[in-house]
């Protein structure tokens, strides 16, 4: 139960094609091709351009019917 704990207490945010975050992970439209979420402090701690590049290649790998696709090495979260 541990590990469930930590992740609910991160704030996972929901980023945007634009690198804008959007708002809390889990409330995207698109539920086929769900938009990156990553927990709000490392979101924070990344440029716009950083989280941008990190959510098209969510959005790419999503059109092609991947589900789950490695983060850019800068986005990469480390518990």
């Amino acid at each position: 139960m541990g590990q469930l704990k930590q992740w609910r207490e991160q704030n996972w945010v929901r980023i945007g094609t634009d690198g804008k975050i959007k708002g809390p992970c889990g409330t995207s439209k698109d539920k086929k091709n769900p938009d990156r979420c990553l927990p709000k402090r490392k979101a924070l701690s990344l440029s716009q351009a950083e989280r941008a590049k990190t959510a098209r290649k969510k959005k790419k790998a999503g059109s092609k019917g991947k589900t789950v696709v490695a983060n850019t090495k800068k986005a990469k979260v480390r518990s």
